[in-house]
């Protein structure tokens, strides 16, 4: 392993006993942002300790084998010396691109929360529909994986589609995960309304933004304009008779966001801020990011049908990731919410590529 490899390494392992003595004190005990910011980087911390030691004793290991294997005249023994020592070989490779993946910079985004924005795209009432079954989708998702959907905002077709849906996902790497949904999502099947069985491809763009914490921005309130209006309704006693809705700009950005579907005033100025925050977050990691890889398309493209990450053929009731050109052949499942063998693979992916990236220097 690499000199300044190790020296990282010496460095975590004693800032894991320093953070490890932070915790033990007693005016941390009686902080809960401490206990919550320190609580995350020790786990961090923990599991590059913890794979030091593994990649340590394996080398020990390996390096005694190998010196049975020179010494030894048996060939039987010399035969299982061998084996022992490629196996010990392989452990070495993998532990080593474990740590280099663990010693990458910490993603500021890895424990947010997510805001997720859904807009029909190509295909105008099919587009509707099937803009409404993904955010069905990920209410499924998120139910089986154990985390919470606010409802910020939706704008509703009129035939059962959705022409537009943001909400919150809170809990455990909701970003982290639900991140590989952003992009063009595109559907192939024969509309309810065809009436000569033609299959249609119609498009909808998923947008998927890491919800910062309150202090991670400071958004002044002479840097905003918030506008009050009555939330829609269907008319009668269903409309609200009090302005209650949000409409918030950002206005040096010229960001704009609304929130309407919380009673209180009060809740959809705090559901409007924190859907502005991460836009503003978002934007701001997307300059730094393009003055490094240079300008590239936006996640969600231009929501045209040629553009896409993922199909979903009802026809032959099978869904392909692009990205990865991964198949599965039961979309039904993954309506279902099923979605976490697209994501686990699209994991893996990112993975590789972060540690081909270290391999390479870049």
């Amino acid at each position: 392993m690499l000199e300044s490899t190790l020296e990282k390494i010496q460095a975590i392992v004693d800032r894991h006993a320093e953070v490890e003595r932070e915790m033990s004190e007693p005016e941390v005990a009686t902080d809960p942002n401490a206990i919550r910011r320190l609580g995350q980087e020790y786990s961090r911390l923990q599991e590059i300790v913890g794979l030091a030691g593994q990649h340590t004793r394996v080398a020990e290991e390996l390096a005694g084998a190998q010196e049975m294997l020179a010494g030894e005249d048996d060939p039987d023994l010399a035969s299982m010396a061998r084996e022992e020592v490629q196996e010990l070989e392989a452990d070495e490779v993998r532990l080593t691109e474990e740590l280099e993946l663990a010693l990458l910079p910490p993603d500021v985004t890895a424990e947010a929360d997510a805001i997720v924005e859904i807009r029909k795209g190509a295909g105008g009432d099919e587009a509707g529909l099937f803009a409404a079954e993904l955010y069905r989708m990920y209410q499924r998702y998120a139910e089986a994986t154990g985390w919470k959907i606010t409802l910020v905002d939706i704008n509703e077709s009129g035939i059962g589609g959705i022409s537009e849906v943001i909400f919150e996902v809170q809990g455990q790497s909701a970003f982290s995960r639900l991140k590989f949904e952003s992009g063009v999502h595109r559907v192939q099947r024969v509309p309810a309304t065809e009436s000569q069985g033609r299959v249609h491809t119609s498009t909808a763009t998923v947008a998927v933004l890491p919800k910062p914490d309150e202090l991670e921005l400071d958004i002044k309130s002479e840097d905003i304009r918030i506008d009050i209006y009555h939330s829609g309704g269907a008319g009668g006693q269903n409309v609200n008779k009090v302005a209650t809705a949000v409409r918030m700009t950002h206005l040096e950005t010229g960001l704009v966001v609304t929130s309407q579907k919380e009673r209180s005033q009060l809740q959809n100025r705090q559901h409007a801020m924190g859907i502005l925050s991460a836009r503003l977050w978002d934007l701001r990691l997307r300059e730094q990011q393009e003055e490094i890889a240079g300008d590239r398309k936006s996640q969600v493209g231009t929501g045209d049908r040629s553009e896409k990450i993922r199909t979903y053929n009802f026809p032959q009731s099978r869904i392909t990731d692009h990205r990865i050109n991964l198949t599965s052949h039961n979309l039904p499942r993954v309506l279902e919410g099923g979605l976490d063998e697209f994501i686990d693979a699209l994991q893996r992916d990112e993975q590789a590529r972060k540690l081909a990236a270290v391999g390479s220097g870049d």
